[in-house]
């Protein structure tokens, strides 16, 4: 590009003709259409963080082994394993990675947890009617990533794929039902009240005031 070019060409962009990349200005993107990527990147963000207090709360809901919810008339429960990832916005260490059978419940994760890291993703075992799930969860959508279903029973291909999807759908209602005990706790005066003190003292090894809060 001659010297004369490129002056003309910074003469365009100081009139607001062209943008920094050369491109006429009528190509650049909308202003609404940018204010609302932005509205858009704010609320995945605090669905996200609502997602991981989700996770954090039915880790410690989860340790006593005790049915959580019920679906179909029948109790479910869950059981952290295998894999769990933290993270956090702020501190020293915004990222924890935890694996092993028992790696969830381990010391090292609730120091973790009470530092102000929260549970970003992790694998679950839901036994529900004497079936048992294993999906692994992330806090950005709730959403399955992957899931190992129950054995299925059916012999004919066309009748195993009806199982599936009738396994998969279970699964899946089996998580919106946590989710639905979770958001009425959360929304309420509780969640700040009761849940999260006894979460913080579960996080220190305070194991009485944790237990004594989910049995209530």
């Amino acid at each position: 590009m001659s010297r004369r070019e490129r002056a003309a060409q910074e003469a365009a962009f100081l009139r607001g003709e062209v943008g920094v990349d050369g491109r006429p200005a009528d190509d650049a993107p909308d202003k609404a259409d940018v204010e609302a990527g932005k509205a858009r990147e704010q609320f995945l963000r605090g669905k996200t963080f609502v997602g991981r207090e989700f996770l954090t709360w039915l880790l410690w809901r989860s340790e006593a082994g005790e049915p959580l919810v019920e679906v179909d008339g029948k109790p479910a429960t869950v059981l952290f394993v295998d894999r769990i990832a933290l993270r956090g916005i702020a501190g020293e260490t915004t990222e924890v990675v935890a694996k092993g059978v028992a790696a969830p419940y381990s010391a090292l994760v609730r120091r973790a947890l009470d530092s102000g890291l929260l549970v970003h993703s992790a694998r679950l075992r839901l036994t529900h009617d004497e079936k048992s799930y294993e999906l692994s969860v992330d806090a950005e959508f709730l959403d399955i990533k992957s899931a190992r279903l129950p054995e299925l029973l059916s012999e004919e291909e066309d009748d195993r794929l009806t199982e599936r999807l009738a396994l998969a759908e279970q699964a899946s209602a089996l998580l919106d039902a946590l989710l639905r005990s979770f958001l009425p706790l959360r929304a309420g005066k509780r969640w700040s009240k009761e849940a999260v003190p006894a979460m913080k003292a579960w996080m220190r090894g305070e194991a009485g005031e944790g237990r004594q809060a989910r049995a209530g």
